[in-house]
């Protein structure tokens, strides 16, 4: 695939007054009632479409928009700012895409890319298993070939849009050879045999529907296949290393928009005749959560730019999953805290916040995991 196009400032810079435009008037003010009835924001995500936003670091010929990854991550993090379940969606369906515009053929890519980056078909990524999260080379899903078809069988855990999606970029077993046995199917929604489970009941991120998947002899066309057999494994790390940059940018998104929330309520909440924000402990707690979002910030932006030079950036993009999520998780906590009891209610959208910080820190790979990355990388000098 091309690299990506670095964009002229200005033009970089318009792109992200439409997305906060977009984020502004059409993601923050639905977000609340979303998350409350457990609703899918289906209709945004063909907005984002319509918009150019899915396709944002893919190339041109098949309709996306040859963006950096540096500025694509800035539009996350704008998304996930109005809206977490919106901005985690668009980086897990731009990670859907990637195998298929890296490793599918010409012929492939015409076929299906043009739909999926326009946002007619959204995406979802099918690695983990019940038993097989952290240890993706256990994976049991099987896939047998039967003439033009494989036929599937097993179950596909925490899957992000489940049942929702149109497209699976799925790790399925070709052969029983460990982590070289695995291959990459695009599963359809419609494939015969192949479902979606009722949605796991989670403490956050309510509108965006986490399942099972489930194959009892789901036959998926032979010309499915992403890349060589065997490949598979390879091509779900690969799409890893870039996707958690994707939730990099996404918790950022979220710490900033609990900073902002934090702020506003300290310069009008008074105590004692005074603002609460004059208070030096409020103001320290202020502090600490705005140099956390920016020190994050910059952890991501590098990692991207490393990520657009063509330099090694899995241990970069390790460190800015691991260093964002957990800014997050520490500045949302902190937020309610400035609240107090009111950050306590449902009245503001603090608490809501602090529910969808922790699971960024669990999925792309745990943060333990992300260490394991690190370390790893650290050693090979």
């Amino acid at each position: 695939m091309p690299a990506e196009r670095l964009l002229p400032s200005t033009e970089a810079e318009d792109l992200l007054k439409l997305t906060r435009e977009i984020a502004r008037d059409e993601l923050a003010p639905l977000a609340a009632a979303y998350e409350e009835e457990s609703r899918f924001p289906r209709e945004q995500f063909r907005l984002l479409g319509r918009s150019g936003l899915l396709g944002l670091p893919y190339p041109e010929r098949w309709g996306g928009s040859a963006v950096s990854y540096e500025v694509y991550l800035q539009v996350v993090e704008e998304i996930a700012a109005a809206w977490m379940s919106v901005g985690v969606g668009l980086s897990v369906h731009t990670m859907s895409c990637y195998a298929l515009a890296e490793h599918g053929t010409d012929e492939q890519r015409e076929r299906w890319l043009p739909d999926m980056l326009g946002g007619e078909l959204l995406g979802a990524y099918a690695l983990s298993e019940m038993h097989a999260g952290s240890d993706a080379a256990a994976l049991s899903t099987k896939a047998v070939l039967d003439g033009d078809a494989y036929v599937v069988n097993g179950a596909k855990a925490w899957i992000t849009h489940g049942g929702q999606a149109d497209f699976y970029t799925t790790m399925v077993r070709t052969a029983d050879t460990g982590a070289k046995g695995i291959s990459c199917l695009l599963v359809p929604a419609g494939a015969p045999g192949f479902s979606a489970a009722p949605p796991e009941k989670k403490m956050g991120l309510t509108g965006s529907p986490t399942t099972q998947l489930l194959f009892e002899s789901a036959r998926v066309d032979a010309d499915r296949l992403l890349g060589a057999d065997g490949e598979g494994l390879k091509i779900a790390l690969t799409s890893l290393n870039s996707g958690r940059l994707g939730i990099a940018a996404c918790a950022v998104g979220l710490a900033q928009a609990a900073l902002d929330e934090s702020v506003a309520y300290a310069k009008g909440r008074k105590q004692f005749g005074r603002a609460i924000a004059d208070f030096q402990g409020v103001e320290f707690l202020l502090a600490d959560m705005a140099a956390a979002v920016e020190s994050a910030r910059a952890t991501y932006l590098e990692a991207a730019r490393r990520r657009d030079r063509g330099l090694p950036f899995v241990r970069q993009a390790s460190i800015a999953k691991l260093v964002a999520t957990d800014a997050a998780m520490k500045v949302t906590t902190d937020a309610v805290q400035v609240l107090g009891g009111a950050g306590y209610t449902r009245d503001f959208p603090v608490e809501r916040y602090m529910r969808e910080a922790k699971v960024p820190q669990i999925f792309e790979g745990t943060n333990q995991i992300q260490r394991v990355v690190i370390a790893k990388e650290l050693k090979k000098g």
